[in-house]
């Protein structure tokens, strides 16, 4: 039988384990872990007319704190269902107040951090090469004449905030029944806004921030600001919201963001805090 030395039966036993914490040293990844990476990262479910004045405050977010912003942009219904059924968020932005009331109703918002934070318009468009234009709208409007043989376009009346408002509108002033037949139903106001850029309606319903950012659309009409509810855009944490989405909140509600949502089209209901 042969022996080794002690010397280097002593020498392998020390050495192996410095070998192995050299290469889980080598295997690991540069930076931070993969915890702290995702503790850097917050999501949000945002009303779907917020993408562009949204995603320009999340890129002002990411620059001043480093934080990574993932955004779901749907309507407030959808969202306001998935939170329901468990997906994972930490900040929910409605279109309107009945669909944050829902969320504090299921328990997925922290009722303590809501505010309401930003208002909006609806307005009449079509299509840009339309020859439609200067639509007075008010009482004895006759939207379902104006239509004549195409579509009007909005939101589903039934869940989608900008539809539930366009609704309203037409109701008080008398030009729903009318009109119904010939809505196109879409699952958002962005939905909505496309059908009519496309040309596949002849008019449609939005906010007056969406028709803003489609070339393919122009302005056609003002809803009177009485003719339906106010349109508010409540924000809140979510019951399961990182720490972090505190600081974002307050972003939400600084000057900065103020000036963001303002250059969109969207007012700003509430005193900047810095």
């Amino acid at each position: 039988m042969t022996f080794m030395p002690r010397f280097f039966v002593l020498t392998a036993l020390v050495c192996a384990p410095l070998f192995s914490m050299a290469h889980a040293q080598d295997a690991k990844p540069s930076g931070a872990s993969p915890a702290a990476v995702q503790d850097k990262t917050l999501t949000i479910f945002a009303a779907a007319s917020m993408k562009n004045a949204l995603d320009d405050v999340d890129a002002a977010y990411t620059a001043k704190y480093g934080t990574k912003i993932v955004v779901s942009y749907a309507a407030s219904s959808a969202l306001a269902k998935q939170l329901e059924q468990g997906a994972p968020a930490d900040i929910f932005i409605s279109a309107d107040t009945d669909w944050m009331d829902y969320s504090a109703g299921k328990k997925t918002i922290s009722e303590p951090s809501r505010v309401n934070l930003l208002g909006n318009k609806i307005v009449l468009i079509a299509p840009k090469d339309s020859k439609i234009a200067n639509v007075m709208i008010g009482p004895g409007f006759d939207l379902a004449k104006l239509a004549g043989d195409g579509r009007i376009a909005t939101g589903d009346v039934k869940a989608v905030p900008v539809g539930k408002y366009a609704k309203a509108a037409l109701e008080k002033l008398g030009a729903w029944q009318a009109a119904e037949p010939k809505f196109a139903m879409a699952e958002s106001v962005r939905a909505a806004l496309a059908l009519v850029a496309r040309g596949e309606a002849n008019v449609g319903i939005v906010y007056e921030t969406d028709a803003k950012v489609e070339p393919g659309v122009k302005i056609v009409g003002a809803f009177p600001a009485d003719s339906h509810p106010a349109i508010i855009y409540p924000v809140a944490a979510t019951t399961n919201a990182k720490a972090d989405a505190n600081g974002y909140l307050a972003f939400l509600r600084s000057g900065a963001a103020k000036a963001i949502f303002e250059k969109y089209g969207f007012t700003f209901l509430i005193k900047p805090i810095s």
